[in-house]
């Protein structure tokens, strides 16, 4: 898996994660949702993605965006 891939997957999960705990735990979850968002678009302009740096440490191939 690319690191692209990685940083997709990771942040769909999240978000997913962090829905269904603002449902059923509590709003306040839907922070971290709001959180994802907003690293995912400083990510595309800035290119500095600390999951992208984690998932390179953790030994996954370079992408088209993260190298």
């Amino acid at each position: 898996m690319t690191i692209d891939r990685a940083v997709m997957m990771f942040a769909g999960a999240l978000v997913l994660v962090s829905l269904a705990l603002g449902f059923y735990v509590s709003p306040y979850w839907y922070l971290l949702t709001a959180f994802v968002g907003l690293n995912l678009m400083q990510a595309s302009i800035t290119g500095f993605c600390p999951a992208a740096m984690a998932f390179r440490k953790l030994g996954c191939k370079p992408g088209a965006a993260f190298r």
